[in-house]
């Protein structure tokens, strides 16, 4: 992209709308409540001919602590300093105020390029705050109504220039969150991560159990927003880094909570955010807390995970705080094996996000999990397992029907899927398909992974029966007839 640009301003101003208008999705979570947006969110925007990178914001407070707020404010400016252009917006139906008049001097003084966009300004009431707007010092503000689709020709106008002067200038590819897997599994080799197609990982848990945090420090910096309360990221956040030399998308969620817990409209979005995000990841990584380890919830999402077809890793955070280590991580492994046998053999991970302990064995956990979720069976050897199998515990015969299970081939990977050819494919028990994809997990060694098998169907009838008699059949009749 040739240059980014981030919008920042007072909350509820509309920075979300116009971030969402200018990526043609809906990606920032918009509401009436002031605040919605706390983390960073980049996407590629179009704009006419123009592409470019779009940065929506937390609003703008005059907070300067530690506070929730205070750290909020941090991060925009982290922002505004990351940006070639920062796009100003006031609310132009309530006019100037004096946290507009502080922050337009900050974006005087830090940012090199700066447009004013006088938003809600639909109407003739807003006609006021239009005029007010030309006080900040900025220039002459651009009239616009994000929700309307107002007032972007002219926001055309003004980057366009700009835009030329960055053109020549390379620049990062925006995160893209909407990825599609290549379920094909037509190569044998499992593909490299590279920076144009990095892994998928989505970070996926409860509240306030690090996942922020864990993925600061996986980045070595500071990029999300972290703190003691519980559920402050909202979005589901893409982050391209290049981890001990692979190269990931990282998917932060907000925490997902019980669902009757979830209450508010705005957890509503976030967690429905959050389910996009394992759709759109290739490993999912459930982090628990140490404390409360396996609530009905984390079960959930990980059983989720599974549906959708995704490799697991479970990562337990803040193990540093736990004092008996061996007999925890033992009741763990056998709580996980007996609550989610669907993911027997997974992944199981102790880290600690705030000192990085344990972040090599959370690495080494994700790539195997990609390679055994990428893996492919020879037919033959499938073949020969199956014989065995069948040997060792013939299937049923439903209503005295015997079922004959002929062959087996792999039909694709990403996860692993295989078809089973037989007859009578309806009678099937689903205790013998688990049967057969319990001994797939373990003799050819796809810990953790799902696993798909489907029985179809292959007849028994003889194909010739049926058929008309053919020609010389015909003809040796006749020549019977004419001897009698």
């Amino acid at each position: 992209m040739p240059f980014t640009l981030a919008i920042v301003g007072r909350p509820n101003v509309g920075k979300s709308t116009l971030f969402n208008r200018l990526v043609g999705k809906r990606l920032a979570l918009v509401d009436d409540t002031p605040g919605v947006t706390r983390d960073l969110r980049e996407g590629e925007a179009r704009l006419g001919d123009l592409r470019f990178t779009v940065i929506d914001t937390a609003g703008l407070e005059d907070a300067t602590d530690d506070s929730l707020q205070g750290r909020m404010r941090r991060l925009t400016e982290r922002a505004v300093g990351m940006a070639d252009i920062c796009l100003f917006m006031i609310d132009a139906r309530t006019g100037i105020t004096p946290t507009d008049q502080v922050f337009a001097e900050i974006l005087r003084k830090r940012s090199a390029h700066v447009i004013l966009a006088a938003n809600k300004a639909e109407g003739a009431a807003a006609d006021a705050g239009v005029i007010e707007a030309y006080a900040l010092g900025l220039g002459e503000p651009i009239r616009m109504s994000a929700e309307h689709n107002e007032g972007l020709n002219d926001l055309y106008a003004q980057l366009m220039p700009l835009a030329d002067g960055f053109a020549a200038r390379a620049a990062a590819e925006a995160p893209v969150t909407d990825v599609e897997l290549d379920e094909s599994g037509d190569d044998m080799a499992v593909p490299v991560p590279t920076m144009d197609k990095p892994l998928q990982v989505a970070v996926v848990g409860r509240p306030n159990a690090g996942k922020s945090t864990l993925i600061n420090r996986i980045l070595g910096e500071d990029r999300l927003l972290t703190g003691p309360e519980a559920g402050i990221t909202r979005d589901a956040i893409s982050l391209t880094t290049e981890w001990a030399g692979t190269p990931m998308r990282i998917f932060d969620t907000a925490g997902m909570r019980k669902k009757a817990k979830v209450q508010e409209k705005l957890e509503k979005l976030s967690v429905s955010d959050g389910l996009r995000a394992v759709k759109f990841a290739e490993i999912v990584v459930v982090l628990l807390d140490a404390q409360i380890p396996f609530e009905q919830q984390d079960l959930r999402i990980a059983d989720l995970a599974e549906r959708e077809g995704r490799a697991v890793v479970v990562a337990v955070n803040k193990w540093d705080a736990e004092e008996n280590k061996q007999e925890k991580l033992r009741d763990l492994r056998e709580a996980f094996e007996r609550l989610l046998p669907q993911l027997r053999g997974a992944p199981l991970v102790t880290v600690s996000a705030l000192t990085g302990r344990g972040l090599d064995r959370l690495h080494a956990a994700i790539l195997r999990a990609h390679e055994v979720w990428n893996r492919r069976v020879p037919t033959a050897a499938l073949n020969r397992w199956l014989a065995g199998m069948l040997e060792q515990h013939p299937p049923p015969a439903p209503q005295g029907k015997r079922i004959k299970l002929r062959y087996m081939t792999q039909a694709k990977t990403r996860p692993p899927g295989f078809v089973v050819m037989c007859s009578h494919p309806d009678k099937m028990p689903a205790s013998y398909s688990r049967y057969l994809v319990n001994g797939l997990r373990e003799d050819f060694d796809m810990p953790g992974t799902p696993i798909r098998l489907h029985m179809r169907g292959q007849s028994d009838q003889n194909p010739y029966k049926g058929r008309k008699k053919s020609g010389p059949s015909k003809l040796r009749k006749h020549i019977s007839g004419r001897k009698a």
